[in-house]
């Protein structure tokens, strides 16, 4: 009942930067846990790898992201460009008040709360 009204409304938000969720979620990921492989962000969002491949693409064609060498050949890391941090810093200042307006009236001790129980219900989901 909150999935698809919070997806409408956030890519509504996103739009204006010309970003989707899914890329959202990308930038937001390696802005705060820094270099990561595809597979690192696919297994995060709990979804397929070709879903990532596509959106690095993308993001990789605009300039937010780039390869960096990994471990061996054959890892692909990504990270943020100085472009894609400074989206990334751009469109948290739209987030946080999206954030602001969806949990007017809840207090910060009902939001941890909240985020707890989310956090067990997910956990009893992929055990």
């Amino acid at each position: 009942m909150m999935y698809r009204p919070f997806e409408n409304n956030l890519n509504l938000h996103l739009s204006k930067h010309q970003l989707h969720r899914a890329q959202w979620t990308i930038l937001y990921y390696l802005f705060n846990y820094g270099p990561s492989t595809q597979v690192e962000i696919a297994n995060y969002q709990s979804v397929e790898k070709p879903t990532i491949t596509r959106t690095f693409a993308r993001l990789e064609e605009l300039g937010y992201v780039e390869q960096i060498p990994g471990k061996d050949k054959r890892e692909k890391r990504m990270h943020l460009t100085q472009l894609g941090r400074d989206l990334y810093n751009k469109v948290r200042v739209s987030i946080d008040e999206y954030e602001e307006e969806i949990l007017k009236g809840i207090s910060e001790e009902q939001q941890l709360e909240a985020i707890r129980i989310m956090e067990e219900i997910r956990n009893n989901i992929i055990q």
